[in-house]
């Protein structure tokens, strides 16, 4: 829809699929007025929906299912967590190797297709200089590392631009976001999304936990859906500005 309605601005591109055959849009933003002097140096790739079936089954089954829909040998316990699933300390406490599990890791690194067509994406595009994993709740932005307590050794940058980014966000609502690196700021969590991604040279890799702090959780009131969406866009600019201000 988003392509139909928008043919000078979006385009499509099918990275792969899943365990159970959906396939795995990109949309690639070309151009867009208020975006001008980033998208004249920059691409903005949205990874809509990184896993279908799992997305699928809360609309059929269990509406806060986390897990990939992917059969686990062995077990009767289904998927895995594919924020669990990277190759950034995937062996490392912050993870379950029980199937059972919310936050099983899996038999190996990049076992779901839905982790690793995201993976062959960031490896075949090479020039990535930021990447920005978006999830709930907890009202946090939060840089590597999630596996290990050794900060990364960008982090007082990183650092500084969480704190512009939650402070441009909190100006339209006054949303409270905390911020950190993972370890330190929510929990120990391995084989993780962005902890790989910064791994590959993407300096600037954050995950924003959204809205609540905890009194819906996982199950957010329609009515906050466009609020959150326009704070986060505030903080997403930040960091896309920054990005391109500060990378060749």
């Amino acid at each position: 829809m988003l392509v139909a309605e928008n043919p000078n601005l979006v385009s499509k591109i099918v990275s792969g699929q899943n365990f159970e055959g959906r396939p795995l849009n990109v949309l690639n933003i070309m151009t867009d007025p208020i975006l001008t002097a980033i998208l004249d140096k920059m691409d903005i790739f949205l990874e809509i929906m990184v896993n279908p079936d799992g997305y699928y089954y809360t609309h059929t089954t269990n509406h806060i299912w986390r897990k990939t829909r992917k059969p686990n040998p062995g077990s009767s316990c289904i998927g895995i967590d594919p924020n669990r699933n990277w190759d950034a300390g995937i062996r490392s406490p912050g993870a379950s190797n029980s199937p059972c599990s919310e936050t099983y890791r899996g038999p190996k690194a990049h076992s779901e297709s839905e982790v690793k067509s995201i993976v062959d994406f960031v490896k075949s595009h090479g020039n990535l200089k930021a990447f920005v994993s978006i999830q709930s709740y907890s009202q946090m932005l939060l840089y590597p590392y999630g596996y290990t307590t050794t900060p990364c050794k960008d982090q007082s940058e990183l650092h500084n631009l969480a704190r512009k980014a939650i402070t441009d966000l909190a100006s339209l609502y006054g949303t409270s976001y905390r911020y950190g690196s993972i370890i330190n700021t929510i929990y120990q969590a391995s084989g993780g999304t962005i902890d790989w991604t910064y791994n590959q040279g993407i300096k600037y890799s954050y995950t924003f936990e959204l809205r609540d702090t905890g009194r819906y959780g996982f199950i957010l009131p329609a009515n906050q859906i466009l609020p959150t969406a326009k704070e986060t866009w505030l903080a997403l600019m930040a960091i896309m500005e920054h990005t391109k201000d500060n990378t060749n």
